[in-house]
């Protein structure tokens, strides 16, 4: 009788860990093609020191 319980719970387990396992899976395949993921663009201007001539 433990043994049955034993295989029940450790089935429920692993069905639920399935479970979470796809949720998560949907989660992300559905935040990559939803999700707002555009860049901020902004043009960026530094300085370059260029040495080589010595002026």
């Amino acid at each position: 009788m433990k043994q049955e319980t034993n295989e029940a719970n450790s089935m429920r387990f692993i069905k639920l860990l399935v479970v979470l396992i796809l949720a998560g899976a949907i989660g992300i395949v559905a935040y990559a093609y939803l999700g707002d993921m555009d860049p901020v663009r902004q043009e960026v201007r530094s300085p370059v020191a260029l040495g080589g001539s010595g002026d």
